[in-house]
């Protein structure tokens, strides 16, 4: 006998569960398939464990430097496993939230290996037991796992993935990072920061390639000093691995390929969506370079069968998920919502210093045709970033001269991914600068910068 429900969602990261709860208020029978644990990803093994330990980096910084805030704090040191271990707990907290969740919204949770036999059927698979459920509708939301190098597989002993970076074995005393996207530049922070000797190889010109040139040029300068070192237009030919350590086989600018011994790699160069064996094939399902391809409502080719979450794209983001699982799941209840679109989907990195963005880069501005306003704010200027210590960044805002729009926003420096909501917000309200230099903000705040980055765009910056 099968169960039969309004709808069934494979997977419960940020996407798959909040699609749930939203489809719960909205009065349809649920259920949710889960192979690992309830949160996903997101929850159990990336964005919140990674802010845990970035967390108690930034305290063991702050107690290394104690010095500089009038303080004295001798001895300094740390335990690994009671580091992970609060890590974890604080994981394990938010996946009980999520289970919590599940029960008061009157979800059904499914626990196995899910997979599509028909567009209005999945057969989850625990052990020896096979249980059948129905739906009118099916909304996919497998996620993404970590990319592999073709030619040495992570085996969380010398060569680690986010996932055995997290619970390190041990300290690396040598620590190579292949990638500098978020991911990468958030472990190597951390690693730095707890004492590690890191370098990151980057394949394109320039860390943090997705961001703005400026802010990437700064994060370069700032992760240098810090004793971080930088390998951009550099490759990969080989790593061998030993008890001992990694030897690396590093390609250059210049071609020359030299070698160069470490404790540990850790290989942050993307990821790969999870769509083997879960019944797409059989469906016609499409996908492009393993992504579900979907429309704005999350619905893909095959009625009745939708996607949501990494498995669907970039930018891969558990906010953006979440949105797209309530979009689809309004559009489903009947409720016409508007089509999800990534104009507007903030991004975030959690190293020292943080970055933050919204929108147009300066150069995808002018390459979109717009003749542009630019202003930028130095956390110099600003009275509380210089009470806190954190006198470091910038904020960089982009708008178009003709019209006032607010194109793009990219801040870096400490905590600017708390502020950098206030820009997507006007954003998404449209506003254009007028409304933005007649805002009133708190003083003293960093949040001030963010005024001024506006100011300075029009020629009218009071503290620089």
């Amino acid at each position: 006998m099968s169960d039969t429900y309004d709808l069934v969602i494979l997977g419960s990261g940020p996407g798959g569960y909040v699609a749930a709860i939203r489809a719960a208020q909205l009065g349809l029978k649920t259920a949710i398939v889960e192979r690992e644990r309830l949160g996903g990803i997101c929850l159990n093994w990336g964005c919140i464990p990674t802010k845990a330990l970035l967390r108690t980096s930034e305290i063991y910084h702050y107690m290394s430097h104690a010095k500089d805030y009038g303080l004295k704090a001798d001895n300094i040191g740390f335990d690994l496993e009671a580091v992970t271990q609060r890590s974890r707990k604080v994981a394990g907290q938010l996946n009980a939230g999520v289970k919590g969740l599940m029960k008061k919204n009157k979800v059904t949770v499914v626990e196995g290996l899910g997979a599509l036999t028909a567009k209005d059927t999945i057969v989850v698979t625990q052990g020896d037991q096979k249980t059948e459920l129905k739906a009118k509708h099916i909304i996919v939301a497998t996620g993404a796992r970590a990319r592999d190098l073709p030619f040495a597989k992570a085996d969380g002993k010398r060569i680690w993935t986010y996932r055995h970076a997290m619970v390190p074995p041990e300290m690396p005393t040598k620590l190579l990072v292949i990638g500098s996207g978020a991911i990468g530049v958030e472990f190597a922070s951390f690693y730095n920061d707890m004492g590690a000797d890191v370098t990151i190889v980057e394949m394109l010109p320039r860390i943090l390639p997705v961001e703005d040139e400026e802010v990437s040029a700064f994060m370069d300068k700032a992760l240098t000093k810090q004793g971080i070192k930088l390998l951009t237009n550099t490759g990969l030919d080989a790593l061998d691995v030993t008890d001992s350590g990694v030897t690396a086989k590093i390609k250059g600018k210049d071609g020359q390929v030299t070698s160069a011994e470490f404790s540990h790699v850790i290989v942050a160069i993307g990821i790969v969506p999870n769509t083997e064996n879960i019944g797409l094939e059989a469906l016609g399902i499409e996908t492009d370079r393993g992504h579900i391809k979907v429309d704005g409502y999350a619905r893909t080719n095959v009625e009745g069968v939708y996607a949501i979450g990494d498995v669907t794209g970039p930018p891969w983001l558990a906010h953006k998920a979440s949105h797209e699982g309530i979009v689809c799941v309004e559009a489903i209840a009947g409720l016409k919502p508007h089509a999800f679109e990534t104009w507007n989907i903030p991004g975030c990195t959690y190293s020292r210093p943080q970055v933050a963005s919204v929108g147009l880069t300066e150069a995808k501005a002018k390459d979109a045709g717009h003749e542009v306003k630019v202003g930028k704010f130095p956390f110099i200027g600003n009275g509380k970033a210089i009470a806190l210590g954190e006198a470091e960044g910038f904020v960089k805002t982009v708008f178009d001269a003709k019209t006032g729009e607010l194109l793009g926003a990219h801040m870096v420096g400490a905590e600017v991914t708390e502020l950098i909501q206030g820009y997507v917000i006007a954003r998404q309200l449209e506003t254009t600068e007028a409304e933005l230099m007649e805002t009133v903000f708190a003083h003293p705040t960093l949040s001030e910068m963010m005024h001024e980055s506006v100011l300075g765009a029009y020629g009218r910056a009071i503290h620089i």
